[in-house]
């Protein structure tokens, strides 16, 4: 057994949605490849994830967008890779074989362009080894599907029924920042079925070259992740929390984590794990660092396990002062 994995004290492990985590760790979609691309790097182990989330997979192959796909922009980075991927079969048939379960749990991603897609990819992974399914309705970076699910409520929970119908793995919805009201899309899609989610996704945005004077991205518009959005996303993880929390549904809060500061905020904003995406393009070995870190927090504030940061947040507390200054 590799030391990475020895080292994990037990006050990181989790349970999330029935699943055993190592630690409250999550890998996100889209930048890890399928869950191998990382293991070339030195160093580097899936055994510091709890999970990792594979790239986003619809029912056939996609070439993605059109170049450029990548813009850096001041603390993050604008993506319009529009789900380049082989299609679900390739994945189930060729990729999944070659993953080691054994390192980390392994969460499928799956995306469409209608209902019926949605569904047959979740039914294709449902009879594979994949431990649960992530439901990307909030992709802001494709012109079909995407967005257009998941900042509509009642679309949003037309396709997490949709999924639930065809699957008993534990489902996860992805959520989009980029709509009104994030807790009644949460609702909706709590009473369609879903065990947990993820929040958030990346923002819509755009760059401009200006010597061209046409947008720096092939598709116009894209995600814009990276910790610029951390404070918005630790606003949003907070609102979807006081819709899960009667329930018992967990959280995995993302947006903008590269520290161990910013992993704790979102523990205590009310998430049960932790994303971690854009961090890696530049530290393939934060994952290390951040479940040190936490460890070394828990420990210095006397908590036995890291589910006791979560949702601890002193919502009153910032009331009376925010009464008191104004």
């Amino acid at each position: 057994m590799p030391d990475s994995q020895k080292t994990l004290p037990d006050s990181l492990k989790i349970e999330f949605c029935g699943l055993k985590f190592n630690s409250p760790l999550v890998l996100l979609s889209g930048c890890v490849g399928f869950g191998e691309e990382y293991t070339r790097v030195a160093g580097f182990s899936n055994r510091d994830a709890g999970a990792v989330c594979l790239k986003g997979t619809t029912l056939k192959p996609r070439l993605g967008n059109p170049p450029h796909r990548l813009c850096e922009t001041p603390s993050g980075l604008l993506n319009a890779i529009g789900l380049q991927n082989p299609g679900v079969e390739y994945v189930v048939n060729k990729i999944l074989p070659a993953l080691d379960f054994g390192e980390t749990r392994f969460i499928a991603n799956v995306a469409g362009s209608t209902l019926e897609e949605y569904a047959e990819v979740t039914r294709r992974f449902d009879d594979s080894p994949i431990d649960a399914i992530e439901i990307n309705i909030s992709c802001p970076n494709v012109k079909e599907g995407g967005v257009q699910f998941g900042n509509d409520p009642e679309m949003s929970a037309r396709v997490v029924a949709a999924c639930r119908r065809v699957t008993k793995k534990p489902l996860i919805t992805k959520l989009s920042p980029n709509q009104t009201d994030i807790a009644e899309n949460a609702r909706r899609c709590l009473e369609a079925g879903t065990d947990a989610f993820a929040a958030i996704n990346t923002f819509a945005g755009m760059a401009i070259d200006p010597e061209t004077r046409k947008p720096t991205l092939g598709n116009f518009q894209g995600g814009l992740s990276g910790p610029a959005i951390k404070p918005l996303a630790l606003l949003k993880v907070q609102q979807v929390y006081q819709i899960t929390k009667p329930h018992g549904v967990p959280i995995i809060g993302q947006g903008g984590v590269t520290t161990v500061r910013d992993a704790l905020e979102f523990l205590i904003a009310g998430a049960s794990a932790v994303g971690v995406g854009t961090a890696l393009f530049y530290d393939p070995l934060v994952g290390k660092t951040l479940n040190v870190g936490i460890a070394e927090y828990l420990g210095l504030h006397g908590l036995s396990h890291v589910s006791g940061l979560v949702g601890s947040l002193d919502t009153d507390g910032a009331a009376i002062k925010s009464c008191a200054a104004g």
